[in-house]
């Protein structure tokens, strides 16, 4: 017989963070990219270098493809979830899948106003190819099978501390430092900027989980971090892939962008060493401050 939590004694934790970030998804979660105002981009696009269009649509390619990937991805995780019983983290789950869908959207019109109707997927290169069409669809497969607290944490850390917490957010930082000094293509940065308020929820969320997991067993951290830093070298690959010089187009050193990802990454493991000591009354109650 099915437990219903709606209608039980202990019913839904509101003040849990997943709950109160599902009340932030609500809030925050429904803008619309038909709304964004592309027609100064189509004219600053085509003011920019060859070298500049060619490296931003590299950028734009990983992107767009990303946010179809995680997409599909997303259901295994809202299915393990779902088996474990968490009702409050099922429901702000059910957010990722309209915000990356939502995100796909954004960088289909960003193209068409833009005038880009060509095949991107030559952008893709080996090492994206490796994440993004293995190691993401294969890790989050294995949840529909598996439900165990290594199989969920190797997911949020593909996805959500990795994939968003690293990559996705050097990719907004790359977006910012060459558009926003020159004062260039305000609808890219408008839709960029909605799509990192999104995931910043869903990095929060992640880092939940894992919390809640370290504080189950501590013995989850050293785990969870042996697979995060694992994950490094694929970064700096892609970073390298996306700045083959020392300089960018629009004058980001290859250095400034690795130097970010492993920002990134050490603010990721600072939070989720603090959980090793925390009860999950405590995590339940940490501030949401993902906007």
């Amino acid at each position: 017989m099915r437990h219903y939590v709606s209608t039980s004694e202990e019913g839904i934790n509101r003040n849990s963070m997943p709950f109160r970030l599902f009340e932030k998804a609500k809030r925050l979660g429904v803008w619309n990219p038909r709304d964004i105002d592309f027609s100064q981009d189509k004219a600053d696009w085509d003011s920019l270098t060859q070298k500049q269009r060619d490296q931003t649509l590299q950028l734009i390619a990983f992107f767009y493809s990303a946010e179809e990937a995680v997409t599909h991805d997303i259901l295994p995780l809202i299915h393990a979830i779902s088996k474990t019983g968490h009702l409050e983290e099922e429901m702000f789950l059910t957010s990722f899948l309209f915000e990356e869908a939502k995100h796909i959207d954004f960088f289909n019109l960003l193209l068409d106003n833009i005038g880009i109707k060509r095949d991107l997927n030559s952008y893709h290169t080996p090492v994206y190819r490796e994440l993004f069409d293995e190691l993401l669809p294969e890790t989050m497969g294995r949840l529909l099978h598996d439900q165990s607290p290594k199989a969920i944490a190797d997911a949020c850390v593909v996805y959500n501390m990795f994939a968003e917490g690293v990559l996705a957010e050097t990719g907004y930082w790359t977006f910012y430092e060459s558009f926003k000094s020159i004062n260039k293509m305000p609808g890219l940065l408008e839709g960029v900027n909605n799509i990192k308020r999104d995931e910043s929820r869903h990095i929060g969320f992640g880092t939940y989980l894992l919390q809640r997991f370290i504080s189950e067993d501590s013995d989850m951290l050293d785990y969870i971090l042996n697979k995060l830093q694992g994950l490094m070298p694929m970064a700096i690959d892609m970073i390298n892939t996306l700045r083959p010089d020392e300089e960018s187009a629009f004058g980001i050193s290859k250095g400034a962008g690795q130097e970010f990802a492993m920002r990134q990454l050490n603010a990721r493991i600072e939070v989720l060493k603090r959980a090793k000591d925390k009860t999950i009354e405590e995590i339940y109650d940490t501030e949401v401050i993902f906007e």
